[in-house]
């Protein structure tokens, strides 16, 4: 890579959707089910082949598809009812990483000396908790958990086909299997009525990340590469008041505190949401939502550490800005 070329500076996270779709049905007076598929985890990165951190990072993405059923069990406690929440879900995820290797000048250009690791892996789950609820006063609290969701047989490949020197395996597909875990979290939700038309609500989430520090790729017993992570622990706090204008509009507004999980080295900081939503029933049956986010993502700088004594983040070290971040969000909820 000719050092004229590298760039000091570079944007790092690219736009995303997020899609979910869910059926619920109510089974009796007592019983109600919900089948969904959504996208719980996600990341892109993509600072490009031409910053001096390309040896860390040029283009990082993770993708994930989960299906899950949960059912709930209610009945009559004291002046509300009582429901038991339960359910599983299948996960499925994949992604890569590229990174460069070698300067493509020490091979005489010849070759990219850009490095990529393909994974994909899939496990199941399951969720329980229970929740209280008074509709007389818009009361309900609930507490749930999710369990971790193991994916013990992670499998793909480790293409260095653009890297021909520095290893045995240089100049070839190498197929690497490993095994991690996405990480068990609790969820506490309360919400009440304030005054008439009024709502005040909020939550607190804790999310296991701690877990997921260093994770090494293995071929025929031997390690070839690892994805180093060294998260800390999440933890997720949001407050908020919602009003009914009238039968068929409503709105909310509410402020959000997400910890970041990076430590020593990574860009998982900070994050401040600000966010505000309308909600149209122009019918009993139909519900359309329409909400918005504006945010700050906190600054921070990354350098080397070290994982159970083993050298990480040491490819580059930098600093990066705080940034808004803005997002949107449409929903529609149709009753049969």
């Amino acid at each position: 890579m000719d050092g004229a070329f590298i760039r000091r500076t570079a944007d790092d996270s690219e736009s995303y959707w997020s899609p979910r779709i869910g059926i619920k049905a109510g089974i009796g007076d007592s019983v109600d089910c919900m089948f969904d598929y959504s996208q719980p985890y996600g990341a892109h990165t993509n600072p490009g082949a031409n910053w001096a951190g390309a040896n860390d990072n040029i283009e990082t993405k993770v993708d994930s598809d989960n299906y899950a059923a949960t059912c709930s069990y209610r009945f009559d406690a004291g002046p509300g009812q009582l429901r038991l929440i339960g359910g599983a879900n299948y996960l499925r995820m994949d992604g890569f990483k590229e990174r460069l290797l070698i300067a493509p000048e020490a091979l005489g250009f010849a070759f990219s000396g850009v490095g990529r690791l393909d994974l994909e892996g899939d496990g199941w789950g399951w969720r329980a908790g229970a929740a209280y609820e008074i509709p007389e006063y818009a009361f309900r609290a609930s507490l749930m958990y999710y369990s971790q969701v193991k994916l013990d047989e992670v499998t793909g490949t480790v293409d260095l086909t653009q890297v021909p020197v520095g290893s045995v395996y240089a100049g070839t597909v190498v197929p690497v299997e490993g095994s991690t875990a996405m990480p068990d979290a609790l969820e506490l939700k309360l919400q009440s009525g304030i005054a008439p038309d009024w709502l005040a609500f909020g939550s607190v989430k804790w999310t296991d990340w701690s877990q997921l520090q260093r994770i090494p790729f293995y071929n025929n017993g031997v390690e070839i590469t690892s994805l180093d992570l060294g998260y800390r622990d999440g933890w997720t706090i949001t407050g908020g008041i919602g009003h009914k204008f009238n039968e068929q509009w409503s709105g909310a507004l509410s402020l959000t505190w997400d910890r970041g999980t990076s430590q020593e080295f990574g860009t998982q900081t900070d994050t401040w949401l600000f966010s505000a939503g309308v909600s149209y029933a122009p019918t009993q049956h139909v519900e359309i939502r329409l909400g918005g986010v504006l945010g700050i993502l906190t600054g921070g700088e990354s350098s080397a550490s070290s994982i159970d004594g083993i050298p990480v983040g040491d490819e580059a070290s930098y600093e990066y800005d705080s940034d808004l971040v803005a997002a949107l969000s449409t929903s529609l909820k149709v009753k049969f």
